[in-house]
């Protein structure tokens, strides 16, 4: 079985990318006061996202202005897709 070559600092969507591999969206638990989670679910509501996207658009606004964004894929825009009227 091949071995994979990780390099210190290299992303692992930098790493799948390189092998090929299409990259996952990682799934995490999250425990969340009850407050907490409230006020996250109008925010998101009053910005047409879900809580799971609210709290991603958070963390990678966090993330930039700490100078740690991740070369990661572009998140999807605000409310449902549209739907395909061609065809």
């Amino acid at each position: 079985m091949p071995r994979e070559e990780h390099y210190e600092g290299q992303s692992e969507s930098a790493r799948e990318e390189k092998s090929g591999k299409k990259a996952t969206r990682k799934q995490i638990l999250l425990r969340l006061d009850p407050a907490v989670h409230a006020a996250l679910a109008k925010w998101a509501a009053d910005d047409l996202r879900s809580v799971n996207a609210q709290i991603e658009v958070l963390l990678r606004r966090a993330l930039s202005e700490a100078g740690r964004a991740p070369e990661a894929a572009p998140m999807r825009g605000r409310g449902r897709p549209r739907k395909d009227t061609t065809g």
